[in-house]
């Protein structure tokens, strides 16, 4: 392996996306396991102590969510995950597609009967 790294894009229903019905995740979507994920959210700026917690994506294994990191690296401000990433711990390059959420919580289901 010559340790390049190709850059990984988006999955097609990535929860990150705005346009994502969460709902409609492959591989049996699990609202308490999304919830769950919460976890993996940093408070902006903050540095935590314990490992770094990453969301894995549901469809690329032993990977981080490209939405997530996105979001940790860019408005959630993820000082710990900004850390990993220079010092080649975690891979940061990776390329979004269309509008994202701006916070966790709004990558959810919306509440309702099944919610």
């Amino acid at each position: 392996m010559s340790g390049v790294r190709e850059r990984r894009k988006q999955c097609a229903k990535c929860p990150w996306k705005v346009s994502t019905d969460p709902r409609a995740i492959p591989n049996g979507y699990s609202v308490d396991k999304h919830r769950a994920a919460a976890c993996t959210i940093a408070e902006p700026a903050a540095l935590r102590s314990g490992p770094l917690r990453l969301m894995a994506c549901h469809e690329t294994a032993n990977a981080p969510c490209v939405g997530w990191l996105h979001n940790q690296l860019g408005p959630g401000n993820n000082i710990a995950l900004r850390l990993a990433v220079m010092t080649g711990r975690v891979s940061g390059d990776c390329e979004t597609e269309g509008p994202q959420h701006e916070c966790f919580e709004d990558t959810l289901p919306r509440r309702g009967p099944e919610a």
